[in-house]
């Protein structure tokens, strides 16, 4: 049985570059003389496959991942050690669970019970790109934060900020692996 086209369309760059790299041999395997001319075809033609393509997976690379976590990480270092001291002493737990169709939050203090949350945001989207970042509507029912969301099998960053009553920022980036989910 053929293999389907789109498995062979992944070979293509593959054979490409073999071809490249083959080719001279191929040409000169005979009786024809390999002259310096030819050399220089073969050099550039291959520097100019590997140049070509170290481009391509940079332009790729910066395309898919903005790279920037914080705006300005020196006044971010500013009050780090003082804000992690206050978000560790509220002793929070996050527990993540996502259904297929909704995502659950379930925020406990040290002994287990429901935090006392005054306000929640959470931004969902994958660890490499942008490109599908959400920001659910969460409400508040027995304890549970939930959000309708649709997520796509694979892993997920839900990046937390959440306010206790006494003010103090809590923020967390929980990382979440959504399965296939039967419908």
């Amino acid at each position: 049985m053929p293999a389907p086209l789109s498995s062979l369309a992944a070979y293509l760059p593959v054979l490409a570059i073999a071809a490249v790299f083959g080719l001279p041999f191929l040409l000169f395997s005979g009786s024809r003389r390999f002259t310096g001319r030819h050399m220089l075809i073969f050099a550039l033609a291959m520097f100019g496959v590997i140049i070509g393509v170290n481009i391509w997976l940079a332009v790729k690379a910066v395309g898919t991942f903005p790279g920037l976590e914080t705006p300005n990480s020196y006044v971010a270092s500013q009050v780090f050690d003082k804000e992690r001291v206050a978000q560790d002493s509220l002793g929070w737990t996050v527990t993540p669970e996502y259904d297929g169709k909704e995502l659950t939050l379930m925020i406990r203090d040290r002994q287990g019970n429901p935090a006392r949350v005054r306000s929640l945001t959470a931004t969902v989207g994958r660890p490499t790109h942008v490109r599908d970042d959400q920001t659910p509507q969460f409400t508040y029912q027995d304890g549970i934060f939930r959000a309708p969301i649709k997520l796509a099998p694979g892993t997920w960053n839900i990046h937390l900020t959440a306010k206790a009553w006494d003010g103090t920022l809590f923020r967390q980036r929980i990382d979440h692996y959504a399965g296939s989910q039967a419908q």
